[in-house]
C-alpha cells in the first residue's frame, strides 16, 4: 500500500514538473513574440509599424496597452542604433518598452519618435479597442466599443462576441452591438442574415457616423443587401433632416436668449424715457470687463474660488453698469429730453469715450474670460448637441426676464415706472418724481445690460468693441416687439433669433441679417408700434 502512495506522489510531481516546463516555455515564447513585435517599430516603416501594432496587441503582454497608447500619443521612441524601443511616461521619465522599467543613467542618444499615418492610426484604434473590450472598467469598455466602431477591424469579432455576452450594462452592450454591426455590414463572407441585422442596428442608431459606415459599403453587393443599405441610408437621411431642423431651432433659441439679454435693458430705457441710447452696447461691454477683472483677481488671490467667479461677477457687473448709466443720465441725458437727435449724438459720443477708456485701461486685444466647470463641455440629446454654456445662458436670460417682470409688477419703483410710461404728465401730477424715476430706470436698464455682458463673456470675445456687435440687433428686437413692452421684447428676440438661424444655411450670415432687417422695416411700415404696442393716454395721443 505504501509503495502505491509513493508511486502516485512521484507521478503527481512529474506531472507538475511537465506543466511548469510547458508554462515556462509558453511564457518564453510569448515574451519572444512580444519583443519581436517591438523590434518592428524600429524599422521606421509605416507597414512595419502597422504590423507591429497588431502583433503587440495579440501578444497578450501586460505592457501591450501602454505601448500602443504611447504610440497614439507620440510618446513611443526608438533607437536606430540598438533597435530598442522606449516609452516616455511622465513623471517616471523614459521606460524600456520591453520590460516597463525606468531607464537608468543618461538618456540614450539618437532617439526618434515612431511615425504614424492614417492607416496606422486606424490600427491603433482597433488594437486599443480589442485590448480593452473586456476591461473591468466600464468607461474603458465603452471607449473600446467606440474605437472598434470607427476602425471596423474584423479581427476583434470573436472578442466582441465574448464582450457582448458578458456585458451587463445596457448602454455599453448597445455600443458593443453597434461596433459589431459596423464590422458585419461590410463583411462579404458573413451570413446574409447577420449582415441584414447589422444594417438594421445601424439604421436604428441613425446618426451621421452610422450613415458613413453604410455609405462606405461597396456597391457590388447582393440585391437584398443593396436594398437594405439604400433603405437604411434613406431612413437616416430623413431622420437627420428632422434633427437638423431641431438643431437650427435650438441655435435660434440660443441666439434669441443672447438678443434678449442685450435688448431687455434697452426695452425699458427706450420705452419709459424715449431715449435712443447708442451707449447701451458699452454697458454690455462694462459687464464683460467686470467679469474679466473678477476672474483675474480670483486667479491671483484665491484660485480655488474660480468656479464661483460668475456668481461673484453678476452683482458687481450690475452695480458697475448701473452706476455708469445713472451718471450718464444725470450728467448728460436729462438735459436733452425731447431732443432725440441730440440725444442720439450725445450717447454715440459717450459710447466712443467709454470704448477708448476701456481700450486705454485694458488694451485693444481680446481678453480671456474662462468658463467654470459647470459651463464647460456639451451633451447630446437624441440628435441634438447642446453646449452647457448656451443652456445656462438661456436659463440666466429667463431668470432676468422673470425678475424684471416681478420688479415692474410688484414693487413701488415698477408701479411708478409703468405710470410714467403710460402718462408722464399725469404721473407727475400724482407727486411722482419723474426725474428720479428716469434716473433709476436708466440705471436699471444699464445694470441689466451689464448682466448681459457677464453672459456674453462666455460665448464671445471680450474686447472694447463687444457692445457694437449687439446694439443694432437690440434696437431691431425692441422695435419689432413693441417699444417698452417686455413680452414683445421676448417674442421679438426669439423670433429674430430663430429666423436668423434658419436663414443662415441658405443666405449666409451677412445676407441673412440684411434680409431680416428688410423684413423688420417692411413690418414696422404696417405696424409702427411693433407686435405688442403699449397702451395709455400719452401713448394713444
Amino acid at each position: 500500500m505504501r509503495d502505491c502512495y509513493e508511486r502516485c506522489a512521484a507521478l503527481v510531481v512529474s506531472l507538475g514538473l511537465v506543466l511548469a516546463l510547458l508554462l515556462a516555455g509558453a511564457l518564453a515564447a510569448n515574451a519572444e513574440s512580444y519583443e519581436e513585435a517591438l523590434a518592428k517599430f524600429a524599422a521606421d516603416s509605416y507597414n512595419e509599424t502597422d504590423a507591429a501594432v497588431a502583433a503587440v496587441a495579440a501578444s497578450g503582454n501586460p505592457l501591450a496597452a501602454q505601448v500602443i497608447e504611447a504610440l497614439q500619443d507620440g510618446r513611443l521612441l526608438f533607437s536606430a542604433g540598438d533597435k530598442k524601443i522606449y516609452m516616455r511616461k511622465p513623471p517616471a521619465g523614459l521606460l524600456d518598452a520591453a520590460t516597463g522599467q525606468p531607464v537608468s543613467g543618461a538618456e540614450p542618444a539618437g532617439l526618434s519618435p515612431v511615425r504614424v499615418n492614417n492607416r496606422v492610426r486606424r490600427a491603433i484604434d482597433a488594437a486599443l479597442g480589442s485590448l480593452t473590450l473586456l476591461s473591468a472598467d466600464p468607461v474603458k469598455r465603452l471607449e473600446a466599443a467606440k474605437a472598434v466602431f470607427k476602425s471596423k477591424d474584423a479581427s476583434v469579432l470573436a472578442t466582441l462576441d465574448t464582450a457582448i455576452n458578458k456585458e451587463g450594462e445596457a448602454r455599453i452592450k448597445k455600443a458593443l452591438e453597434e461596433a459589431r454591426a459596423a464590422i458585419l455590414a461590410g463583411k462579404r463572407d458573413a451570413r446574409e442574415a447577420d449582415r441584414l441585422a447589422a444594417i438594421a442596428i445601424l439604421r436604428d442608431r441613425g446618426d451621421q457616423d452610422a450613415r458613413s459606415v453604410l455609405a462606405g459599403v461597396p456597391s457590388d453587393q447582393p440585391a437584398n443587401i443593396q436594398k437594405a443599405l439604400a433603405d437604411a441610408i434613406t431612413t437616416i437621411d430623413d431622420r437627420l433632416a428632422l434633427w437638423s431642423v431641431a438643431q437650427n431651432f435650438w441655435y435660434g433659441i440660443s441666439l434669441g436668449s443672447v438678443l434678449l439679454l442685450a435688448a431687455i435693458g434697452l426695452a425699458i430705457t427706450f420705452g419709459v424715457m424715449g431715449v435712443i441710447n447708442m451707449a447701451h452696447g458699452e454697458m454690455v461691454m462694462l459687464g464683460a470687463y467686470t467679469t474679466f477683472v473678477v476672474q483675474e483677481l480670483i486667479r491671483t488671490m484665491v484660485p480655488g474660488l474660480f468656479d464661483y467667479s460668475l456668481a461673484i461677477a453678476i452683482p458687481l457687473a450690475f452695480l458697475v453698469a448701473a452706476l455708469v448709466g445713472m451718471a450718464i443720465e444725470r450728467g448728460v441725458i436729462r438735459f436733452l429730453y425731447g431732443r432725440p437727435l441730440e440725444t442720439l449724438l450725445a450717447t454715440w459720443g459717450i459710447s466712443l469715450i467709454l470704448q477708448q477708456a476701456v481700450r486705454t485701461s485694458f488694451g485693444p486685444t481680446n481678453r480671456e474670460v474662462g468658463a467654470p466647470n459647470f459651463m464647460s463641455g456639451a451633451f447630446e440629446l437624441g440628435g441634438l448637441t447642446i453646449t452647457w454654456n448656451r443652456l445656462w445662458i438661456i436659463v440666466f436670460a429667463g431668470i432676468i426676464f422673470a425678475g424684471l417682470l416681478a420688479v415692474l409688477r410688484y414693487t413701488e419703483l415698477g408701479l411708478q415706472m409703468r405710470a410714467v410710461t403710460q402718462n408722464r404728465r399725469m404721473a407727475s401730477s400724482m407727486a411722482i418724481n419723474t426725474g428720479k424715476i428716469d434716473a433709476f430706470t436708466f440705471a436699471l436698464g444699464s445694470g441689466i445690460a451689464g448682466l448681459a455682458g457677464v453672459a456674453l463673456s462666455q460665448i464671445d470675445n471680450v474686447s472694447p468693441n463687444l457692445g457694437q456687435s449687439y446694439i443694432i440687433d437690440s434696437f431691431l428686437v425692441v422695435v419689432f416687439g413693441g417699444v417698452g413692452n417686455l413680452w414683445g421684447t421676448l417674442v421679438g428676440a426669439m423670433s429674430l433669433g430663430v429666423a436668423n438661424k434658419f436663414l443662415e444655411p441658405y443666405a449666409g450670415a451677412v445676407l441673412g441679417k440684411i434680409v431680416l432687417l428688410v423684413v423688420v422695416i417692411l413690418f414696422i411700415q404696417k405696424r409702427p408700434r411693433g407686435l405688442f404696442a403699449l397702451k395709455g393716454r400719452a401713448v394713444e395721443a
